[in-house]
């Protein structure tokens, strides 16, 4: 991410080569929280700098295990899930969290796009399903929409 500076606003042009333009909270008390857990590790850190350049807080993990054994998760307003990690699925996860109660609102991310994965995810309540290749304004407008 890197600032430019033809544009006039906070702008902010990420590696991908999309421009978001950024804008800064006030200080509130009502901080938005994200979590991110998927097992590639780029992911993470793009994901948290674009959460973070947007206002957001970012929280990764790299595994579904890892965000279920964190006993110190602020509430999360929104999850991002990626479909398929290495131990128990972002699905799988979704699935368990419905089953313990009333989750936030959780979406997908996948390299690997799949109908039945798809189908699958939209059946567990997903507020979106992306392909890591789709546009992180996309995801962002999302996450916004849901955590609002």
């Amino acid at each position: 991410m890197r600032a430019d500076p033809s544009l006039k606003d906070n702008s902010r042009v990420f590696a991908s080569g999309f421009t978001l333009p950024i804008t800064f909270p006030m200080s509130s008390p009502n901080q938005t929280y994200v979590a991110v857990v998927d097992d590639d590790e780029k992911v993470c850190q793009s994901f948290g700098r674009l959460l973070r350049a947007s206002g957001l807080h970012a929280v990764t993990y790299p595994s579904a295990e890892a965000f279920l054994a964190d006993m110190k998760q602020p509430r999360f307003d929104c999850l991002v899930l990626d479909v398929q990690l290495g131990g128990m699925s972002g699905i799988d996860l979704a699935k368990q969290l419905v089953g313990d109660g009333t989750p936030p609102p959780f979406i997908f991310i996948t390299a690997h796009d799949d109908p039945a994965a798809r189908a699958e995810a939209e059946a567990a309540g997903c507020a979106g399903y992306f392909q890591k290749t789709d546009s992180g304004a996309q995801v962002l407008e999302t996450i916004r929409r849901v955590a609002a």
